[in-house]
């Protein structure tokens, strides 16, 4: 069977509303995730990166106790019958030269979840809060997650802050023990990258490639995620499409057009300017600067084995989409409306009719989401922190560029 899985959602707040992620919606709860899942996005499997945190732990021993969830003898939890949670742990790691990167330790049970935040905490400062540093290199995080029966996946790993390729390494050989690289089964791309640039990396071709949505909000759910073939929805399912075994797999990546991640291309710290030429770009052509956040597609072909992506035969289709929030003149009302309709926003993007779609929205705005489907729109490359647009035409791209783009200056001019 075809399970839709997102494993990557951060927790908001947690054991009487203390905060888990800083930087996400309070709404981001047990109860409400599963509902976004399970009711608006038409996500299966749900993989919640916080769960090493004490107050989360807690919540989720008082939702078993009272029946609320559910262990599952394959691995994973049960939520009200609406969602398999996979439990995960994400951390931050440096190497001995003082590089950041970003991991997740998934596992199959809460007793192993519960013994590795054990180990954790004598490594990390506060460890209630998400994506902690533990002070240990990755290697080292990698041995005590697998040490403790869970599954190692490096986290958006080429954004260029806090990941692999994007602020630490050139190649993961660089950072782990052959030990490590062989038991790894699945790398997470991350927004602003995609299989066709991924693929650029030689020692990327063992792996399988997971797109999630690491999300800090509701909305923001499934706005990448996976499909994957499995039995049943068990995170002894899930691990085996990881690893490719007895016939399970990860079918489809859908995920953005990396130009709508918000680090796409190179931007200036100090001026702003923006890289829109080939890449490599990797000084501020603007005002000379080297204080600059670096592109994943920059960063990518800076780094690239081939100039080409060079698929191995395993890798599935990565199948864009690009979200009801990133679609012009959908607001609150439209996607009311095309939910209320079509059930799921899965449904709405990939599956709805154009006549249903009119029907539903009217025809200018069920035109834009057939275009944007269909890869039509014009895509303004976001970087730097700021997510790219869709725009309606290539037109209105033309006159948005200025605005983000200052006109280069010769430096200290």
């Amino acid at each position: 069977m075809l399970y839709h899985a997102d494993l990557h959602i951060h927790i908001g707040r947690a054991g009487g509303d203390k905060p888990v992620k800083i930087t996400a919606s309070r709404d981001l709860t047990f109860a409400n995730i599963a509902a976004e899942c399970a009711e608006r996005k038409g996500i299966a499997i749900a993989g919640i990166v916080d769960c090493a945190s004490p107050p989360v732990l807690d919540d989720i021993s008082r939702l078993l106790e009272a029946g609320e969830m559910v262990e599952l003898a394959g691995g994973g939890l049960r939520y009200r019958d609406k969602v398999t949670v996979v439990l995960g742990a994400e951390f931050e790691t440096r190497e001995p030269a003082g590089q950041p990167s970003h991991h997740v330790s998934y596992f199959p049970t809460l007793a192993q979840l519960r013994n590795f935040s054990a180990r954790l905490s004598r490594h990390v400062t506060n460890l209630e809060l998400s994506s902690q540093t533990c002070r240990l290199p990755a290697a080292e995080l990698w041995a005590l997650c697998d040490e403790g029966g869970g599954t190692f996946v490096p986290a958006h790993s080429f954004t260029p802050h806090k990941s692999v390729y994007g602020s630490c390494v050139r190649r993961l050989r660089d950072m782990l023990p052959d030990e490590a690289l062989t038991a790894i089964p699945a790398l997470e791309l991350g927004l602003s990258a995609d299989t066709f640039l991924a693929d650029r990396i030689a020692e990327l071709s063992a792996y399988t490639f997971l797109t999630n949505s690491d999300a800090h909000s509701l909305p923001r759910i499934a706005r990448e995620h996976n499909a994957l073939e499995l039995d049943q929805p068990t995170f002894a399912e899930v691990e085996m499409a990881l690893r490719r075994q007895q016939g399970r797999r990860v079918v489809a990546n859908y995920g953005l057009d990396p130009r709508l991640g918000k680090y796409h291309r190179t931007v200036c710290e100090d001026c702003g300017w923006q890289a829109l030429e080939a890449p490599p770009v990797l000084v501020c052509r603007g005002c000379g600067s080297v204080r600059v956040t670096n592109g994943v597609l920059d960063r990518i072909v800076q780094i690239q084995d081939y100039p080409e992506a060079r698929h191995p035969a395993h890798r599935p289709p990565y199948v864009y989409q690009v979200p009801l929030e990133f679609v012009p003149r959908v607001g609150a009302v439209a996607l009311s409306k095309l939910l209320n309709r079509f059930g799921t926003e899965m449904a709405v993007l990939h599956e709805a009719k154009a006549d249903a779609l009119v029907q539903t929205v009217g025809s200018r705005l069920a035109d834009l989401i057939l275009r944007a489907r269909a890869g039509e729109l014009a895509l303004l490359p976001g970087g730097g922190g700021r997510y790219g647009r869709a725009v309606r035409d290539a037109g209105e791209l033309q006159l948005s560029l200025p605005a983000l783009t200052p006109t280069p200056t010769e430096p200290g001019g």
